[in-house]
């Protein structure tokens, strides 16, 4: 396990960005929104603070699933006749909030990173649906990009899944389903933060209970809105607990990210260890001064951007045939903890923060407006844009240190 499970403080970037979410959770409770305004507004926010990385195409794709139609998202790095790896991604959002667009930087980041196709799955959500819903159309989504990815340009031989946080949970469970319905091997899966046992209370919940982005107030609402879709469920069962499950053997490599200042931060780094007392190399990378949810708001938090270039690369590497790592990477922010670094880094914060609200509603009432309105102010932003790029060279330092297995 980590060395450091939670830093003294939060990462500079981090704290910045938490202190306007809190600031906003003070004027309005998150108990105060509606569902339908929380879905919103979690799509939103994951659109404006999550980077916008070219790729060479985005289309949409209708399969049939066990329920009606899947929606899949597909993101493509270049144009070429040779069939391509693949990375299928299932979002995150307690099983209640989340689509297509809130996995959209995290996509894009991957694809033009990896080299590889990445395609998001849009699930069935509590309450409308029972939390089984969820984790048939990430199977069926699966199994389809596996009979057919060459329908899509997909090496299907090169398939790789990954999620976070309640998307975490799905494809942790679907991973143990692939095996014991004896699928094509997968290259990898990768958990970010994920919720593995939907019953155990960990000590991390009560250690960051408030002020990190996941609260008490936020889960409670959650396990409210979830209650009727698993009234007629065991929610124990490893289908929906998939840490449960007692035999994890011949699971595939996995890469875990876990946060020190996460509430279910204990069930990743506890479901990583059951990993790996089961002979599965676990790449465990994690962030000490970090949040539940970070990978989404990589536009201002450098660990974001840490975390999903690394994925990318062990994407790339097992892709190409290479073994997967076995090790404890802990990540931490060495930035300068002085008062002019403080107010760069807010500084680099606000703007960022700023710009990012700006496109995404910019592209909510028109696409055309929103390419229309950069061209014009390109001139403009350009010396901000070379501002943002300044102070995030200095203020942001992401610095990696293996703690397992330790070097001689």
């Amino acid at each position: 396990m980590p060395r450091t499970r939670r830093c003294a403080a939060l990462d500079g970037d981090a704290r910045n960005l938490l202190r306007l979410v809190n600031l906003a959770t003070r004027l309005r409770p998150v108990e105060k929104y509606s569902l339908a305004q929380t879905r919103q507004l979690w799509r939103l926010s994951a659109l404006a603070l999550g980077r916008q990385v070219p790729v060479a195409a985005v289309s949409e794709v209708e399969i049939e699933g066990p329920a009606g139609s899947i929606t899949l998202r597909v993101f493509r790095p270049a144009q070429t006749g040779e069939l391509l790896p693949a990375f299928v991604w299932c979002h995150g959002g307690g099983f209640i909030v989340g689509d297509l667009d809130s996995g959209e930087s995290i996509c894009r980041n991957i694809t033009a990173a990896a080299d590889c196709i990445s395609v998001a799955v849009r699930y069935r959500l509590a309450p409308e649906h029972d939390l089984n819903a969820g984790r048939e159309d990430f199977l069926a989504a699966l199994k389809w990009i596996a009979q057919n990815g060459a329908e899509l340009g997909i090496d299907s031989s090169r398939l790789a899944i990954g999620g976070d946080s309640a998307g975490g949970n799905i494809c942790a469970a679907v991973a143990q389903e692939w095996v014991r319905c004896k699928g094509p091997r997968l290259a990898l899966q990768v958990l970010a933060y994920p919720a593995t046992d939907l019953q155990q209370e960990f000590p991390s919940l009560a250690e960051n209970a408030e002020g990190y982005f996941v609260s008490n107030q936020l889960l409670g609402m959650i396990r409210e809105v979830t209650a009727s879709a698993t009234e007629t469920l065991d929610p124990t069962a490893p289908w929906l607990s998939p840490r449960r499950n007692p035999n994890l053997d011949d699971l595939p490599p996995a890469l875990v990210i876990s946060a020190g200042f996460d509430p279910i931060r204990d069930d990743g780094l506890d479901y990583a260890n059951r990993l790996r007392a089961a002979k599965v190399p676990v790449e465990l990378l994690h962030y000490p001064g970090e949040f539940h949810g970070f990978l989404n708001f990589d536009a201002v938090v450098g660990a974001g951007r840490d975390a999903l270039h690394r994925i990318a690369t062990t994407l790339a590497l097992v892709f190409a045939g290479e073994p997967a790592a076995d090790r404890t990477l802990e990540i931490s922010d060495q930035s300068p903890k002085t008062s002019f670094g403080e107010i760069g880094a807010s500084l680099l914060a606000t703007l960022t923060a700023s710009h990012g609200w700006r496109d995404a509603l910019l592209r909510q009432l028109s696409p055309q407006l929103a390419c229309a309105s950069q061209w014009i102010l390109r001139p403009w932003l350009a010396p901000s844009a070379a501002i943002r790029l300044r102070l995030s060279n200095r203020f942001e330092r992401q610095v990696a240190e293996q703690t397992y297995p330790t070097k001689p």
